[in-house]
């Protein structure tokens, strides 16, 4: 039943209330900064939640899909896509992966990751092996399936039963991540280093633990790099730093430079229960995404890329270091690798995402009292001295004491 509105009531949206979105809208980008519908630049900081890793309106990406927009679209996986192909070999050249299943999200790309360590039991004779353990901070995407992943109250609360199969244990606990483990598990899932929940890296020494544990065990070791992959650490992904490899990895964000895509990877031991019929996508995989991830690795793979980005985030952790050292009021500690770093705030985090804003500097919160610091992996040395300036000036704003 319609009912007569107020003339004087402020407009009601048409979107459903599930973001508490920042007052500001945007109208164009150029490289690592912002312009809003008033003609104001913001230093992109946060980069869409580390999507946008080659900056804003990139050339290469711009005419790359330009030129494959006038070409076609959408055809489906009922056919070839040459794309696919395409893309799917240079992953597996850069990785440790033998097949590619494109997704268009990264909460899919997870989904393809659970069902193929599922199915892989299940090929080998034991479909009673179906649990997975995951680990308490983690967030692994939306759907009802990967929201028990997670298994954050906040996101599971209101949408009905948990979907069963996933047990949690505390963040880098080898003792209860054993006794959890039982004749039902089939594998472990873990970031390499938390996003959500809080920029916390993977100690290096409980990775490897992992893979020694998968292999005792015989479990699927499956690597959420959502977030932390695709040059984002100062190596394609966040895991080489451990000098293991998983059996099986979602990734999504930054192959697609800001179109959306995703992609599940996994060797062929991993992936032998994907046969014709068990798993599709509708749009994953489209023509127009595969043309852009192939122009994001065109530029991630160029010689020197990821040595520049670990000089960069060498030169940004520092500064920050300055910072936090002079404001122990306003910030505690550093976190993080490469350019994927979070400050954990002793003011509520919420407080310095704002004091940015009024500053015109773009980042994002995240759990356990941090922000996180996304920057393009493209940032130049003089627009990572600016953000330097910006949250000092923040900082400087939010502090009680005295600096000497």
């Amino acid at each position: 039943m319609h009912t007569v509105r107020d003339s004087q009531m402020t407009e009601q949206s048409p979107l459903f209330d599930t973001y508490a979105r920042a007052p500001i809208a945007f109208d164009h980008g150029e490289g690592s900064w912002l312009v809003d519908t008033r003609g104001e630049r913001y230093l992109d900081f946060g980069g869409g939640i580390a999507v946008s890793a080659l900056g804003h309106a990139h050339p290469h990406l711009v005419e790359t899909l330009r030129e494959q927009a006038g070409k076609l679209w959408h055809t489906s996986n009922l056919y070839q896509v040459p794309g696919q192909n395409k893309l799917a070999k240079r992953l597996v050249e850069a990785s440790f992966a033998d097949r590619v299943f494109f997704t268009n999200s990264g909460a899919e790309a997870m989904e393809c990751a659970i069902k193929t360590a599922r199915r892989y039991h299940f090929a080998n004779g034991h479909p009673e092996r179906f649990r997975i353990i995951t680990f308490e901070g983690a967030f692994h995407g939306r759907t009802l399936a990967t929201i028990a992943a997670g298994g954050q109250p906040k996101y599971l609360e209101g949408f009905g039963p948990k979907v069963e199969g996933f047990d949690q244990v505390p963040f880098d606990d080898l003792d209860a991540l054993k006794a959890a483990i039982t004749d039902e598990t089939a594998a472990i899932v873990i970031e390499p280093v938390q996003g959500e929940g809080g920029i916390r890296p993977v100690p290096i020494r409980f990775l490897r633990e992992l893979r020694a544990l998968c292999d005792e065990k015989g479990l699927m070791l499956v690597f959420d790099e959502i977030q932390s992959g695709m040059g984002r650490t100062g190596k394609l992904f966040a895991h080489e730093w451990a000098g293991v490899e998983p059996d099986i990895m979602a990734i999504a964000k930054a192959i697609g430079g800001g179109f959306p895509m995703g992609a599940c990877l996994a060797t062929d031991e991993a992936a032998k229960g994907m046969v014709p019929g068990v798993h599709g996508t509708t749009y994953g995989g489209n023509p127009l995404a595969m043309a852009v991830g192939n122009a994001v690795l065109d530029v991630m793979l160029e010689d020197g890329f990821l040595e520049a980005v670990r000089d960069k985030a060498l030169r940004f952790k520092q500064g920050l270091a300055s910072i936090v050292d002079r404001y122990p009021d306003v910030l505690a500690e550093i976190r993080g690798e490469g350019l994927m770093l979070g400050l954990k705030c002793v003011v509520p985090n919420t407080t310095l995402v704002k004091e940015l804003y009024a500053n015109h500097m773009l980042t994002v919160p995240a759990g356990d009292n941090v922000v996180r610091l996304l920057p393009p992996l493209t940032a130049t040395d003089e627009e990572i001295a600016i953000a330097l300036e910006r949250i000092e000036k923040a900082a400087e704003n939010l502090s009680g004491g005295d600096r000497a």
